[in-house]
């Protein structure tokens, strides 16, 4: 008897370790074969607890058959009569069986009368911790569907290297909560505000969209007036680089005349954007890069007032304009609040991509995504300090995600900047009126008839 017991305990512990070790070295495979069976059969089976304690219940008027107690005679007996009744029963949304994913499950439920995707947003923390899941996101793909996508831990934990860029203009800088690739595709979405506190993980974001668009054939233009220790060592693959107050109102000035120079090329050719444009006359785009934002509209005294209007009215100009044009913008900064002035206000609202690191300020996350999603100022003020490069993202898609930034080290920024040097374009080359096809204007005229 004994021995029986040693050997079963034996055989205990060894499967336990065989199934920790699948677990820790393979767990795609162990989470498939193992733990989604698990998970699905429970979230099955506890549905109708949990919407009942989440409040994602209807009452609904039903015939059950039931047993109510009758008269009570004096013998001390008690008569039951059986009968049908109409009585209020709880209804729990129809639940179709939950599909794994590479992070977790997701399910699609069938709402009930009254019921908006936003009640269960909601409910999204409260779902969570009834399941013992990280986190639950909320989706509709259309009405009276509502779609939870549950992730089993938290895949910002740990983040793959960055992949390289196939398109033009898309940069993979990170990865989204949900396991996707978290993607800035300035063609979809051509203009970003970028906000975060020092150590938060915005310098290291700008970096991983240097090298993403180094190797691009796009030309890159700094504005960095903290002196130019941020880009500076980029110098070698951008185009133009503006360090002080003075040079960045002559840069904006160069490219609200690039913009228009532009205009008159796509008029011309009857185009409403330079995609329209025929490869051999279609202008190199341009993607703005700003560091410190809040520096362009700050002044010392009223000497300085002409030009900080100068500056903020080319930008919005650019930021309203730019992108039928292929010029772009990523705007970075660690403060970004309506106290700057009514240029940053309207600034913001051209530029639709939002990332907000951990900040200091609450102005700060609100001025940068309050207008999108209340929920996602929550999850902004939430990041703690010793996550840098975790952000909450307004994707393209319409949704806000929490995501993570690949790490890139300033010293792969700088090699991908020496590396690809030879694909920077002279900037003086960029704002030649002609450099958009390199041909004199009978020769663009009759390649444009062409």
């Amino acid at each position: 008897m004994p021995d029986t017991l040693v050997q079963t305990l034996g055989v205990l512990a060894a499967l336990a370790a065989g199934l920790w070790a699948w677990r820790r070295f393979h767990y795609y495979s162990y989470w498939l074969i193992i733990g989604y069976p698990l998970v699905a059969l429970t979230v099955r089976a506890t549905w109708r607890k949990v919407a009942l304690g989440c409040g994602l219940t209807k009452k609904r008027q039903r015939w059950w058959f039931t047993t109510v107690p009758g008269a009570i005679a004096s013998t001390g007996i008690v008569k039951v009569r059986r009968r049908f009744q109409r009585v209020a029963v709880d209804t729990k949304p129809w639940m179709w069986l939950p599909r794994p994913t590479r992070h977790g499950w997701r399910v699609t439920l069938w709402t009930l009368e009254g019921q908006i995707p936003a009640d269960y947003a909601q409910a999204a923390e409260r779902l969570a911790h009834s399941w013992g899941v990280h986190a639950v996101r909320v989706s509709s793909p259309r009405p009276g569907r509502v779609v939870l996508a549950a992730t089993m831990r938290d895949p910002l934990v740990r983040v793959d290297e960055i992949p390289p860029s196939s398109e033009l203009l898309k940069v993979s800088v990170g990865r989204l909560e949900t396991g996707g690739l978290w993607s800035i595709d300035f063609r979809t979405v051509p203009h970003w505000i970028n906000a975060g506190a020092t150590q938060s993980g915005k310098s290291n974001l700008a970096n991983a969209l240097i090298v993403g668009l180094a190797p691009q054939p796009v030309a890159l233009v700094g504005f960095d007036l903290k002196g130019g220790v941020e880009f500076t060592p980029y110098a070698p693959r951008l185009s133009a680089l503006a360090t002080s107050r003075a040079e960045s109102v002559g840069l904006l000035d160069d490219l609200v005349t690039l913009m228009v120079d532009r205009m008159g090329l796509c008029r011309t050719a009857g185009a409403r954007n330079i995609w329209q444009l025929p490869p051999g006359v279609r202008p190199v785009p341009v993607v703005v890069l700003v560091d410190e934002l809040a520096e362009l509209y700050l002044m010392a005294d009223k000497s300085e007032k002409d030009e900080v209007a100068r500056t903020s009215t080319a930008l919005l100009r650019v930021g309203q304009l730019g992108r039928a044009f292929g010029i772009y913008l990523f705007l970075s900064g660690q403060r970004i609040g309506s106290d700057l002035g009514p240029g940053v206000t309207a600034l913001r609202a051209q530029c639709s991509g939002r990332i907000c690191h951990r900040v200091n300020d609450p102005e700060t996350a609100t001025m940068t995504l309050g207008d999108l999603d209340p929920a996602a100022l929550v999850s902004a003020r939430a990041i703690p300090a010793e996550t840098p490069g975790v952000a909450i993202v307004a994707s393209q898609d319409g949704q806000w995600y929490r995501a993570r930034s690949f790490y890139v080290s300033e010293h792969a920024a700088e090699y991908a900047a020496r590396t690809w040097s030879h694909l920077a374009p002279e900037w003086s080359e960029v704002i030649r009126p002609d450099h958009s096809s390199g041909l004199d204007e009978a020769d663009l005229s009759e390649l444009l008839s062409a």
